[in-house]
């Protein structure tokens, strides 16, 4: 139960350190990079425990069940993910109904000008589709195999 809560929290915490620079690299704020460096520090601690835990008490790693986490871990990257996409989409959809941020051509429609998105979300949002992908189909694949069969 020790190496299960302690896998949770090197998750979380790896999964906020991933935030934390997506944030930084759109944002160019200080507060980020310190929290990404917090972040860091933490899951070298985090990760050295872990593995100093299992140095000298195998038994909690026998006593393990490897489907039931990888299937949580997965959901959690798998929403973190589609957030981090949410969050995208919300800020470029903001961005578009801001009226510094278009104009309207000569037959009356709306041009958007290339301010409302930046080159950091675009590169986010498609370096981020395969981790949701597959961490997705994988979570789903065993959602179902649960479902139908009551096993992971």
């Amino acid at each position: 139960m020790i190496i299960v809560i302690g896998l949770l929290f090197l998750q979380i915490s790896f999964t906020s350190h991933i935030y934390f620079l997506i944030q930084y690299v759109l944002k160019k704020d200080g507060k980020y990079l310190r929290r990404f460096v917090n972040t860091a520090i933490s899951n070298i601690i985090l990760a050295g425990a872990l593995t100093m835990l299992s140095l000298f008490r195998p038994d909690y790693l026998r006593d393990l069940n490897l489907a039931m986490l990888m299937w949580v871990m997965s959901g959690l990257m798998m929403m973190t993910m589609l957030l981090v996409k949410i969050n995208i989409l919300r800020n470029i959809f903001r961005r578009s109904r801001d009226p510094e941020n278009y104009h309207y051509n000569f037959f009356g429609k709306k041009v958007l000008h290339s301010t409302v998105v930046s080159k950091g979300e675009v590169y986010i949002f498609l370096f981020t589709i395969p981790f949701f992908l597959f961490s997705g189909a994988y979570f789903l694949a065993r959602l179902i195999n649960f479902i139908l069969f009551q096993r992971l």
